[in-house]
Order: structure tokens, then C-alpha cells, then sequence
């Protein structure tokens, strides 16, 4: 088999296994998450080293160990099992807990389902499970905090990791998991990580530029709608990330709603540009045709994988 093979074996073995397991809660009970695991090692390197002088070059050098601490064991991992017979399904297999396809449904969809039984203050008290905004028990602006999490983080935590795994198997997918965790832990351009995080941010930002706009294409083919890419190929610069706005606008513009736009952090306005801006606000019955859509979005990246494995092999 050859390494491309190997690695799409990997990628597509990840996904059907976490799209049929997910990450059960009894096995983070016992063991926790490689993504804790990762979590626990950035906060202390942020301890130790963000603060003094030099908190630039000390961010860079956290940020090289983190994924130095993620990436050996992978790449060990790799040369011990690679050889074997059905190598590549076991380091599918080990890659499985860094695909969160079927977490995302789950979080997303337990806000769907309060939603739609007109229980907003518990749709309000799931989706704080997911997004850090100020949200009241309005159904609208829950909507779509809910989607614009779905979108961003199908990109983040499904498409980008299994596009590096497809491109380099396990040791790809746990680099570009340790840098988004990174990311999400010390990225934030603030007083205390505009210079510890900047590299982290920086490089999240350059290892989800291609997933961030085979996304967008997945959700634009499975809603399936021109409007989709059309609004995509408007709006999605408009976005503060260079990356999120793309599968944003995709399921704006599938779904016929606006996002992105005007928000609170902690009772501080954060004013941001709408995303489809003239459609109208998202609701419930958006909500689950966002899920439907992510769903076939990600059931074309598994044919996707699939296929170009049959055209290697």
C-alpha cells in the first residue's frame, strides 16, 4: 500500500468510527481526551512562561512543544504499526478520538430540540455549552449562535482534521490537533496572549485555510444550493477570521438566513458584519436543516475520502 493509501485508510477509518461511536462519555470518564490531554500541557506552559519579557518568543517555543509532545508519539506509532497487516485501519483507529463529527451533531442538536418544543431557556442554557456569547431566551439569536458554531467547528473539528490526516495519517491530524487546541487556549488577541499566543494563532489560522474552504463547498453541494456559493463567495472575507467565514457563509446562504453580526461578550459589544446580511434571522426549523445539511456534508467527505482511495489503490 502506498503512503497515500495508508493515509487515506487512516482519515476514512477515523471518520466512520467516530461517526458510529463518537467519544463515549464512559471512556472520558476513565481515561479523559486526547485533547485534555494537550489542554493540561498548554496550561502549563502558560503558567510557567507567559509572563516577563520575551512573551512572543516564549509563545512560539510553548506552541513548538505542544505540538513536538503531540507529534512523536504519532509519528512512533506510525513506523511500529504502519507495517503490519491493517497498519493503517489501526492508526485509523487511534485517530478516531481527534474527529468530532458526531459530538458536534450531538452538542448542536441538543439545542435543537428545546428549540423546537419552544424551551428557550433550556436551548439557551445548551447552547452556552458551546458558544461564549451573551444570549437571552430569545429563539432567534440562539438559532444562530447554534449555527454558526455548526459551521465553524464542521470546518475546525471534522474537515481540517481529516484533511491532515489524509495528507500525512496520524502524525498530520495530531499536529493540527495540537495547534488548533493551541489556538483555542492562547490565540486570543488580548492583554495577556496578543503576544504569548500570536504564533498559535497565526499558524491555526494557516493550517485551516484549505479545510475552511472545502467546507464551504461541502455544505454549498449537500444543502445543495447555488445561493450557497454565491453568498460564499460575497461575504466570506467579510468575516473577522479568515477561515470561519467560509463555511458560515455557505450555511447562510443554503439556509437563506443572515449571520455573524452584532454580539456581547461579557456585557462588552463586539460589533461584527452580517454574513448574508438582507435575509431574515435564523429560527428552529433552520436549526435542523443546518444539522441535515452537516450531516450530508459529511457524508460527502467520507465519499470524498473513499474515492480518492480508490484512485490510489
Amino acid at each position: 500500500m502506498s503512503f497515500l493509501a495508508a493515509t487515506l485508510t487512516t482519515a476514512l477509518t477515523a471518520l466512520v468510527v467516530d461517526a458510529l461511536f463518537g467519544w463515549p462519555d464512559a471512556l472520558y470518564r476513565r481515561i479523559g481526551h486526547p485533547v485534555t490531554w494537550l489542554g493540561r500541557l498548554i496550561s502549563a506552559l502558560d503558567r510557567r512562561w507567559n509572563q516577563g519579557d520575551n512573551r512572543r518568543r516564549k509563545g512560539l517555543i510553548a506552541s513548538l512543544v505542544t505540538i513536538f509532545a503531540a507529534v512523536l508519539p504519532a509519528v512512533l506509532l506510525t513506523l511500529l504499526l504502519a507495517p503490519l497487516p491493517g497498519g493503517a485501519v489501526l492508526l485509523g483507529i487511534l485517530a478516531w478520538p481527534l474527529v468530532a463529527s458526531r459530538s458536534l451533531y450531538d452538542h448542536v442538536a441538543a439545542v435543537a430540540r428545546p428549540l423546537e418544543a419552544e424551551d428557550s431557556a433550556g436551548a439557551r442554557q445548551a447552547v452556552a455549552m458551546i458558544v461564549g456569547r451573551d444570549l437571552d431566551d430569545r429563539p432567534e439569536p440562539i438559532a444562530r449562535a447554534a449555527l454558526e458554531s455548526l459551521a465553524e467547528n464542521e470546518s475546525d473539528g471534522v474537515i481540517a482534521p481529516l484533511f491532515w490526516a489524509a495528507l500525512l495519517g496520524l502524525p498530520g491530524i495530531a499536529a493540527y490537533k495540537a495547534i488548533n487546541t493551541l489556538d483555542s487556549m492562547i490565540g486570543h488577541l488580548n492583554p495577556r496572549y496578543g503576544d504569548f499566543g500570536r504564533f498559535a494563532a497565526k499558524l491555526d489560522d494557516i493550517v485551516n485555510l484549505p479545510a475552511s474552504r472545502l467546507s464551504g463547498v461541502l455544505i454549498a453541494v449537500a444543502a445543495p444550493s447555488l445561493r450557497a456559493f454565491a453568498v460564499m463567495r460575497r461575504d466570506a472575507r467579510r468575516h473577522r477570521s479568515p477561515n470561519a467565514g467560509w463555511p458560515e457563509t455557505a450555511m447562510a446562504g443554503a439556509l437563506g438566513v443572515r449571520l455573524s453580526g452584532p454580539r456581547s461578550y461579557g456585557g462588552r459589544e463586539s460589533s461584527e458584519p452580517w454574513l448574508n446580511e438582507n435575509a431574515r434571522d435564523p429560527g428552529p426549523a433552520d436549526l435542523r436543516r443546518g444539522l441535515q445539511i452537516y450531516r450530508r456534508s459529511v457524508v460527502l467527505m467520507g465519499l470524498l475520502l473513499a474515492a480518492s482511495l480508490a484512485a490510489v489503490l
